[in-house]
């Protein structure tokens, strides 16, 4: 996946659309046509609706084929260019979300290790919850210490839901 960074100054154009899934809605958001977002209904630190642009489907076409060959159990691995606003930190914690292997799960603890901080466990645990790009980039695959499902700011429940289909366990 390619990252661009946009700076304060420039003028940027968003636009959004609404596609199903099976964890119902999701939000997609591009910034000059780069997907920067995907929310779901009731996600934790959803930014508000009018700050996603016009509704248009035309910047999606590639998001939405991925999002259904990913459903489809086809496909391991996100191949789309992408915007993720954050600070410094929060997208190197995005990043490193992004090398966790489709089906495996990661520690908070093993992700702060890999940043070379083992003592920002909680810092990345708060980053990975405010990861603007859910499913695509997989804060769904980050455990707590002991394997147990900790935190997801689309649920827990939604978090079992993709870590069993992903494990194999379920289908959709």
């Amino acid at each position: 996946m390619s990252l661009k960074q946009h700076t304060a100054k420039q003028h940027i154009t968003k636009q959004h659309t609404v596609i199903d899934s099976p964890y119902g809605p999701l939000t997609l958001v591009a910034a000059d046509g780069v997907l920067c977002g995907l929310y779901m209904v009731g996600q934790r630190h959803r930014p508000p609706e009018e700050t996603f642009g016009d509704r248009d489907e035309g910047p999606f076409g590639e998001t939405e084929e991925q999002l259904k060959a990913y459903f489809a159990g086809e496909l391991k691995e996100f191949t789309l260019q992408l915007t993720l606003n954050g600070t410094p930190f929060q997208r190197d914690v995005w990043a490193q979300l992004q090398r966790i292997p489709y089906g495996e799960t990661r520690s908070y603890g093993e992700l702060a290790d890999a940043l070379g901080n083992p003592g920002a466990s909680r810092a990345v645990g708060l980053a990975n919850g405010k990861n603007p790009i859910g499913i695509i980039v997989p804060c769904h695959r980050v455990v707590g210490a002991s394997g147990d499902l900790t935190g997801y700011g689309g649920g827990l429940d939604r978090k079992k839901r993709l870590l069993d289909f992903e494990s194999g366990a379920a289908l959709f």
